[in-house]
């Protein structure tokens, strides 16, 4: 008989976090949303919270978030995640509440409610994924497209003198007093996405610490959207994302000097 190899704990390189569902995920190949939840499973895992957390999607390529996520979702209108999310937690004050968020959604119709969450000071994590384009509903320009970069509805690209200059959400909320906890970070590779969990893990410390609203804004990338192979989609995100949305922290709580 062929000796069968064992996996102990002590060998165990790896192994799915019980927190994902194992569901087979929806997203287009090599786009950085199915990294981005690994990440969110594991540090929900790691903090031992699960039975605790629960969620908010929207809509957007994210909508589905609730098939993938083994923790209490909530489907929320398009945008209206924050103020959803605002609502749970203040019910539900000892639980830990995040929404789950694509630029489309909240850097365009969301605005208002974004804006308003974070300067209220509501005590949950925004996860903001930013990949510069609608991508769900065809690839058009989002408020985060770059100047110059080409979507469905800018085939030229983005015009600044006609078109306005992209959001960078992160900087602005960041100078509102009710956030406590502002980064941007990446899943394009695995050091990039151990930060980012790293930063998931600080975001959920704080809201059990009742320091205010948390973002953390993850830059990735849009194949699909933008035409491009997955390998050729991180090389321009990379050449021309990053310069534009640099990654780090941008607000920490030790750095306040208004606000909680």
């Amino acid at each position: 008989m062929a000796e069968q190899s064992i996996i102990s704990p002590e060998n165990l390189v790896y192994s799915e976090s019980d927190v994902m569902t194992g569901s087979e995920l929806h997203y287009c190949p090599g786009c950085g949303h199915g990294t981005a939840h690994r990440m969110l499973a594991e540090a929900i895992g790691e903090l031992e919270i699960q039975e605790d957390v629960i969620g908010v999607a929207p809509v957007g390529c994210s909508v589905l978030a609730y098939n993938y996520l083994n923790v209490d979702m909530q489907q929320a209108a398009h945008g209206r995640a924050p103020a959803v999310a605002t609502g749970i937690k203040r019910v539900l004050p000892e639980k830990y509440v995040f929404t789950y968020q694509g630029d489309g959604d909240l850097a365009a119709i969301g605005t208002a409610e974004t804006i308003h969450a974070c300067n209220r000071g509501d005590n949950f994590l925004i996860v903001f994924i930013n990949n510069g384009i609608y991508g769900m509903t065809g690839g058009q320009m989002a408020p985060t497209t770059l100047p110059g970069m080409k979507s469905s509805t800018c085939p030229m690209g983005r015009d600044v003198t006609t078109m306005g200059n992209p959001l960078k959400i992160s900087e602005l909320v960041a100078q509102l007093p009710g956030t406590c906890y502002v980064t941007r970070q990446s899943v394009h590779t695995p050091g990039n996405a151990r930060k980012t969990k790293r930063a998931l893990k600080k975001a959920f410390q704080y809201q059990k610490e009742n320091k205010g609203l948390c973002l953390v804004e993850i830059v990735s990338n849009c194949p699909s959207g933008w035409k491009m192979n997955p390998v050729a989609s991180n090389k321009w995100m990379e050449d021309n994302m990053f310069p534009f949305y640099p990654l780090g922290d941008i607000k920490v709580p030790e750095k306040q000097t208004n606000g909680r």
